[in-house]
């Protein structure tokens, strides 16, 4: 299979700058496998495509505003962090730019309250830095940093919260998992009523879900890996779903990565943690996902291909063609798709 297999166009204007206000006010469209029918809906309609004994699973990652920018000390040169990953208390492994100025030894000034040494250098470029300072870290970053948005938004982010889900808990994401933005408490709140389940996992989400697949081959891509937990919990709601015919309706691409790396051949779900490099790409079969909830995903990406195990190449790009035509608005801030 071939990444350019992948593409489909897209008007730049249809790339969602800023996010719909109510949360669940943003459009839907709703795929069904067995009749290839599609629906235009609104987010907030999901629940009528929900039923009694469903299990919603939901990534509960959250983002923290980890760009920031400082100076060089002594210099003044201008440098921008994007941090990763935390190693432990003081290490992280970020990017930045520019990395000419960014030595082993280079010391960075974010105002007067976080200063950073470089350690090392990865061989991707990523750097290994030692953070200084006095305080909460985390307190720190809310008061200095950006939150880490992708490439194609351009606009400023005047609240941080809308880049996170209503129900994230968990700091370390490098990026937010999309298709639970969607979502507001007051929905949850119905939708539980109803009597569907919502289990929760974790997956910290990198930045390798933005990196381009450089490879013609797909088979041949090397996928980014990623920190991921299931509890006990989780496991166990999932597990009984599974047992009882019920739907286990995946909230995300990362929802959906996070359940089939803990399956086994059977679809049987262990709790556990670890870190997980899995590529779903057709013609993957799905041990535990029955459903997904989603937004659109850049051409040729891993997250489309994803996408595309769940039905076929064919019926995603001729649901993705639809969509631009309906003028749906695409990726992180953009409409939703449920495909049932």
């Amino acid at each position: 299979m071939k990444t350019s297999d992948f593409w489909y166009n897209l008007p730049e204007e249809l790339i969602a700058q800023h996010p719909v206000e109510p949360r669940d006010c943003s459009r839907l469209l709703v795929y069904d496998r067995k009749t290839k029918r599609v629906e235009h809906k609104h987010f907030f309609d999901i629940k009528n495509f929900l039923r009694k004994g469903d299990v919603l699973v939901v990534n509960n990652t959250k983002v923290l505003p980890v760009r920031i920018y400082g100076v060089k000390e002594h210099t003044g040169g201008k440098i921008e962090f994007l941090l990763l990953k935390r190693l432990d208390l003081t290490h992280w492994e970020v990017i930045l730019k520019p990395g000419r100025i960014a030595k082993p030894g280079a010391v960075f000034c974010f105002g007067d309250k976080l200063k950073a040494r470089v350690e090392s250098i990865g061989e991707d470029g990523s750097r290994i830095v030692e953070f200084i300072y006095s305080g909460i870290f985390e307190s720190i970053l809310e008061e200095l940093g950006e939150m880490p948005l992708p490439p194609y938004i351009k606009e400023k982010l005047s609240d941080k919260t809308r880049y996170n889900t209503v129900y994230s808990k968990v700091d370390g994401s490098a990026a937010a998992p999309t298709a639970g933005l969607h979502f507001t408490t007051e929905l949850l709140n119905e939708i539980k009523a109803m009597g569907v389940e919502v289990a929760e996992v974790l997956l910290h989400v990198g930045l390798g879900t933005f990196r381009p697949v450089k490879v013609e081959d797909v088979s041949a891509h090397h996928m980014h890996s990623e920190y991921y937990e299931v509890s006990p919990q989780a496991a166990q709601v999932i597990n009984k779903a599974k047992s009882e015919g019920r739907r286990v309706i995946c909230v995300g691409t990362t929802s959906v990565r996070t359940v089939e790396s803990a399956a086994d051949d059977l679809g049987h779900i262990r709790a556990q943690s670890g870190n997980t490099d899995i590529f779903i790409y057709p013609p993957y079969r799905f041990k535990v996902a029955d459903a997904l909830i989603t937004n659109f995903h850049l051409p040729e990406s891993t997250l489309i291909m994803l996408v595309s195990a769940f039905c076929s190449r064919e019926e995603i790009l001729r649901v993705y063609d639809i969509a631009v035509q309906e003028k749906y608005r695409f990726f992180s801030f953009g409409d939703a798709m449920f495909i049932l």
